[in-house]
């Protein structure tokens, strides 16, 4: 099979790595030249120098796959593709979009007889290795062009990916996943915390973080990543506390308010993301003020501080 992958970020770059490994020929498009030639020596990957360039290698009926950022890349792209492609063709945003996004994009691609899968994609910088967890959305017979694309990305062909509904469910799924993950990490966070915390114990982070990964009730994949991280540095004094948020977590806390839907732990998650990112602390600094408004509460200022 040969598709055409546009965009070789990070995760691109790799996919296309795992591809041409897997033998799905590859003809590749990147904004960037340097990675394109990159991976079409290591790889054997086909450059393109454009993307009409990269749709014109493909074979009828043509498979386009895009990793690019969400919104205006994404947007800008399938408007150029549209002119390039023709009825039966399909392309695949592998991209972590909204879904009402995707919904949109899926029926104006229609319009041209022109089909579209999302498929949330999960597996960051391991996925080369280990392979990518795929949450499909899309019409039965356009995901069936693309499954030997998935079945080579996915950890194992019978695993790992699956074809979860309609165009948008993929995204959708995703989405959801994120919020998941945010809970799951704040939650391991605030426990390391309070364990490092108990300085009388003198407890030993890379030791627990460890001690956990066998037959614990908390053991996951994160629980693995931080064991090993906690190997090399417990004390993390040159780390920021500053944690950014992708967009799908607050695109989650959204839907659980359309939807009516309780989530407070996905919702304070995001929360406390975004109070890592408050440098400047104006809604602390107000609740000190207030503290000694009504109290006379002693309030630190940063000359006391220094």
């Amino acid at each position: 099979m040969k598709i055409a992958l546009i965009g070789l970020g990070k995760m691109g770059a790799n996919m296309a790595r795992r591809l041409c490994r897997g033998g799905i020929e590859v003809v590749g498009f990147n904004r960037s030249r340097e990675i394109v030639e990159q991976l079409a020596s290591e790889e054997g990957m086909i450059a393109a120098g454009s993307l009409a360039e990269a749709v014109g290698q493909l074979p009828s009926p043509r498979v386009v796959w895009l990793m690019l950022p969400s919104g205006a890349p994404t947007e800008s792209t399938l408007q150029e593709l549209i002119p390039l492609l023709n009825e039966g063709d399909v392309v695949v945003e592998g991209g972590n979009s909204n879904y009402h996004d995707t919904q949109r994009r899926a029926r104006m691609l229609a319009e041209h007889g022109i089909g579209y899968v999302d498929s949330g994609t999960s597996g960051g910088i391991w996925g080369l290795k280990e392979g990518y967890c795929l949450m499909v959305g899309g019409d039965r017979e356009h995901v069936a062009l693309v499954e030997p694309v998935l079945k080579t990305l996915a950890p194992a062909p019978d695993r790992g990916w699956a074809h979860v509904g309609p165009v948008g469910s993929g995204h959708f799924t995703k989405m959801i996943h994120n919020g998941i993950e945010y809970g799951m990490m704040q939650a391991y966070a605030e426990g390391f915390a309070l364990l490092r915390g108990k300085e009388e114990f003198s407890l030993d982070m890379a030791q627990i973080t460890e001690l956990w990964r066998h037959g614990s009730v908390v053991r996951s994949w994160l629980l693995d990543l931080t064991a090993e991280f906690m190997q090399r540095d417990q004390d993390l004094e040159s780390v920021e506390p500053y944690v950014a948020d992708s967009g799908e977590g607050r695109w989650t806390v959204v839907e659980s308010v359309d939807q009516g839907v309780a989530a407070p732990v996905l919702s304070l998650a995001l929360q406390m993301r975004f109070a890592s990112q408050d440098e400047y602390g104006y809604g602390n600094r107000v609740l000190s003020m207030m503290r000694n408004a009504f109290g006379g509460h002693f309030v630190e200022t940063r000359d006391e501080q220094s």
